[in-house]
């Protein structure tokens, strides 16, 4: 396989509430960064607490692969981001996320979507 020329942005906005979608964007996510894309994965709303240690680790889904080891694969090989505003709505400051972990705006954000040969993707 060839290494994706486009970057890829994934907005995950669902956490425990919606399971098959929080997955799925952490599952894509994984993927890409497995096929040599760079990969930018925000977290978003409830999305915003699997950025806290141990937080992705308690999430349970049947069939799917766990959340704690899709997240470390992002994390070893893309960005990790948790929206500001999200994380002001959580009380989260970067010293409760785990390490590699930023936060970001909305001008960043769209920095990065727009980007010449960008893919975003929003669960």
């Amino acid at each position: 396989m060839t290494r994706p020329t486009r970057a890829l942005v994934i907005k995950a906005t669902s956490g425990a509430e919606r399971p098959e979608a929080a997955n799925q964007a952490l599952t894509v996510a994984a993927a890409a960064v497995a096929s040599g894309a760079e990969v930018s994965l925000w977290l978003t709303g409830e999305a915003s607490w699997f950025a806290v240690p141990g937080r992705a680790a308690q999430f349970e889904l049947a069939h799917a692969a766990p959340l704690d080891e899709l997240l470390a694969v992002v994390l070893e090989g893309g960005q990790v981001t948790v929206c500001t505003q999200c994380a002001v709505r959580r009380s989260l400051e970067v010293e409760d996320l785990l390490p590699g972990v930023r936060i970001a705006g909305a001008p960043v954000f769209v920095e990065e979507v727009l980007a010449p040969d960008a893919q975003a993707l929003v669960y």
